[in-house]
């Protein structure tokens, strides 16, 4: 399936567009407009951008990519 209609066109498919699994851009004289994300795409872009937009995150993401982490196995929460 193509991936980039005409509003009109995408208004005619709309319920198909919906049900699709497919990002789909929408156009406007030759201009996109807009774009139709499917749920879990979005629920996928949403949670990215909030773990990017807390510092703790990102300070233990940047740890764990300079291999300065320090990993323990589960047995370890037993102990307590």
């Amino acid at each position: 399936m193509k991936t980039t209609f005409d509003i009109a066109e995408a208004q005619a498919r709309l319920p198909k567009l919906v049900r699709g699994k497919q990002t789909v851009s929408l156009r406007q004289e030759n201009e996109t407009v807009a774009f139709l994300v499917p749920r879990d795409r979005m629920e996928a872009l949403l949670e990215t951008m909030e773990i990017m937009a807390n510092p703790e995150a990102m300070k233990a993401i940047r740890r764990d990519q300079s291999s300065k982490g320090k990993y323990l196995p589960l047995s370890v929460l037993d102990e307590s």
